[in-house]
């Protein structure tokens, strides 16, 4: 049975930061035939919303924002300081996501990515606890802009908190708002996840977006992934969103370093983006 979704891009691909230059990318993501383009707000600052928005409607694409969640953007750390530093980047997403008629922001927004520590279960308790706790404030907030959350699973070297799907439901339940759901990406379940078919049936309604590519970050279906066993988890739950391609460039070296690649993983990024819409277009239909 084919799929019934969309495909989308990040333009992580390809460089960092999103920047009004970052645009000038959209007619070849469009030509390749995608739906979306994943814009990442690592300084919202440096996001001109009218800009964008005109390039989005020029070339027929829709978007789906990101966050990025650095040291100073945890809210699970004991110094509310740094709460408030994620609230406060957290409204200029949804200020950009509203602007731009995007219905979520997407992200690991519980935590900053990179805190992994073998910590007491009553230290994972109180972190835990804050994470719910201000998730839910960031929920509210969201809601006032008619937006949702999208909240993401990171590996165990990445983040301590919440690895797994079940994890993830878990840590929606305790939120129990309306607008905590879920976005999955594959890399991440490709070391995480014993089944990844059970795993998507387990996040199931929630389930808002999707991120993929191999389970080493390359082009889609150049690797391990068991895309058979996507492909039954996104039936089973009449998945109808959007499925995107979030991968990294090594050319930009301080978002390499911080994922972890230290060569390229194709012969150009172009390709990458060619290629892996070409497969995820077959693998969909089929």
């Amino acid at each position: 049975m084919a799929l019934n979704v969309k495909f989308g891009v990040s333009t992580w691909l390809w460089t960092s930061p999103f920047n009004k230059e970052t645009v000038n990318l959209f007619p070849k993501i469009k030509s390749y035939g995608y739906d979306s383009v994943e814009i990442p707000v690592e300084d919202p600052a440096l996001i001109d919303t009218d800009w964008v928005k005109k390039a989005l409607a020029d070339n027929g694409l829709s978007p789906i924002i990101c966050g990025a969640f650095g040291p100073t953007r945890d809210l699970t750390h004991e110094d509310p300081s740094y709460h408030k530093t994620c609230f406060d980047y957290l409204e200029a997403c949804f200020e950009i996501a509203s602007e731009l008629g995007a219905g979520f922001v997407a992200g690991p927004m519980y935590s900053a990515v990179g805190k992994a520590r073998l910590v007491s279960p009553e230290q994972k308790k109180i972190e835990w606890n804050r994470a719910v706790t201000n998730l839910r404030k960031v929920c509210g907030r969201a809601g006032e802009f008619g937006l949702e959350i999208a909240i993401e699973t990171l590996n165990r070297f990445e983040t301590d908190l919440i690895n797994t799907a079940e994890e993830l439901m878990q840590l929606i339940h305790d939120i129990n708002e309306p607008q905590a759901k879920a976005i999955l990406d594959g890399f991440h379940m490709n070391i995480e996840e014993p089944d990844i078919e059970q795993a998507i049936r387990r996040v199931g309604e929630k389930l808002i977006h999707v991120q993929v590519s191999e389970n080493y970050r390359g082009t889609p279906g150049t690797g391990q992934t068991n895309w058979a066993a996507w492909k039954r988890g996104l039936e089973a739950i009449n998945y109808q969103g959007t499925i995107s391609i979030e991968s990294f460039t090594p050319e930009v070296k301080e978002l390499a370093g911080a994922v972890c690649i230290w060569k390229p993983l194709v012969p150009s990024q172009d390709g990458f983006a060619k290629e892996g819409l070409e497969f995820l277009k077959k693998w969909a239909a089929a």
